[in-house]
């Protein structure tokens, strides 16, 4: 099995900055995309960023500029710089990864950001 473990949660006011880690417990080769979600209470899990073995990414138009996801050369940690966080943005951050050969993606337990105004 794989496990992913997130860290670099926490609390900033308005207009912080943070920095999320995932690290993979499996070699890098066989990760095909790697992508970060939040859940607030009450919400849906959405989608905040991904990332493709290519390199290519993708944002959610709320984070768009502001977070910027990448991964480390063995490509088995994989990153979130968030700057100029809002209130809004407070939510668990999950890590999520697709990886060969399971048919299933992996999730991480999160790690809670918060941000207060």
């Amino acid at each position: 099995q794989v496990q992913l473990v997130e860290s670099g949660g926490g609390s900033v006011r308005s207009g912080g900055s943070l920095r999320l880690s995932c690290a993979a417990s499996v070699n890098a080769f066989v990760i095909n995309v790697m992508a970060w979600y939040r859940q607030a209470p009450g919400e849906r899990r959405e989608l905040v960023a991904s990332i493709q073995r290519d390199g290519s990414t993708n944002y959610a138009d709320s984070v768009r500029g502001r977070f910027t996801i990448s991964r480390d050369a063995d490509e088995s940690t994989m990153f979130l710089q968030m700057n100029n966080l809002k209130p809004e943005d407070t939510a668990v951050y999950f890590c999520k990864a697709a990886v060969v050969p399971y048919p299933d993606v992996f999730w991480g337990r999160g790690t809670q950001v918060t941000v207060s105004s």
